[in-house]
């Protein structure tokens, strides 16, 4: 590993003379490119993720001063992979230079991809209002483009992130239209009752009854199937627990669903939450009798 380090440090040096020196319009460049490139791999077989993202970055700067705005939009996002091991903030700002020259040259497609993976970096940072912004970027992109499926996805982590950070409505909004286009497709229909659940304990999560059962409603003429699913009589069980203010008949409800399909983490958080404000009516409660 010393060696390849040795070697790309090597070509670097050999590139950054190249730069320094005479040559004719262009060619220094292109040669120094050619030396950056070898520099960049020798550091990647070495591991040593800095220096590879440090000299991608140079050699996207080649591309730049060479108009080859293709190759070095790719060069950025090769240097965000390297930084993606060390240093998430410089791997989030060498992929925006990508996106930025994608979107120059019209490659909408590969600006999304790109605005999706600056969203999981911030998702694994649990910077959750970062990565609700570059997945609306992407979805936007992936819309426009006509690539419904990833946009969907991209869009379920916005509505996902949403309802963590107590937005319930936006949350709302976006599994009720993707419940509504997911009618449409052969492919997608069996997903339309997860959709309406997750709304529907959105809408929990307000607190609003009447809101509930109007929801409920709307539910069933969107998707007459809705009214014979688990799913349904799941958020039918909770609403009425909580309007009844009754939180064993809430408790019951959620482990009886739970036994036959487990809820993951997210609806578990979800409906801790409309328990716990059960909890604290009813405290509130006996503290008034």
């Amino acid at each position: 590993m010393g060696d390849q380090i040795a070697k790309g440090e090597e070509y670097e040096r050999k590139a950054e003379k190249k730069l320094a020196g005479w040559g004719f319009l262009g060619s220094k460049h292109e040669d120094a490119a050619d030396l950056f490139e070898k520099a960049a791999n020798s550091f990647k077989l070495a591991k040593s993720w800095d220096q590879a993202g440090a000299v991608y970055v140079k050699l996207a700067n080649c591309h730049v001063k060479l108009d080859s705005k293709h190759e070095a939009a790719n060069a950025y996002a090769d240097a965000a992979h390297c930084y993606k091991k060390t240093n998430i903030r410089e791997s989030i700002s060498c992929l925006e230079q990508a996106v930025n020259i994608f979107m120059e040259i019209g490659r909408l497609n590969m600006s999304a991809r790109y605005y999706k993976e600056i969203a999981e970096l911030c998702e694994q940072e649990q910077n959750l209002e970062q990565a609700i912004l570059y997945y609306d970027r992407a979805a936007d992109l992936f819309q426009s483009e006509e690539v419904t499926t990833s946009a969907n996805q991209c869009k379920q982590k916005i509505a996902q992130f949403s309802a963590q950070l107590e937005q319930y409505h936006r949350a709302i909004e976006i599994y009720e239209e993707i419940a509504r286009q997911s009618l449409n497709n052969n492919l997608l229909k069996y997903g339309v009752k997860g959709h309406l659940l997750n709304a529907g304990i959105c809408q929990l999560c307000k607190g609003d009854v009447v809101a509930i059962t109007n929801a409920l409603e709307r539910y069933q003429e969107l998707d007459p199937t809705f009214s014979g699913t688990r799913e349904f009589r799941l958020l039918t069980d909770l609403a009425a627990a909580v309007d009844e203010e009754d939180i064993a008949k809430f408790t019951d409800a959620v482990k009886e669903f739970d036994s036959m399909t487990q809820l993951d983490a997210w609806k578990t958080t979800l409906l801790l939450r409309v328990k716990e404000a059960l909890k604290a009516k009813e405290l509130e409660e006996d503290d008034l009798t």
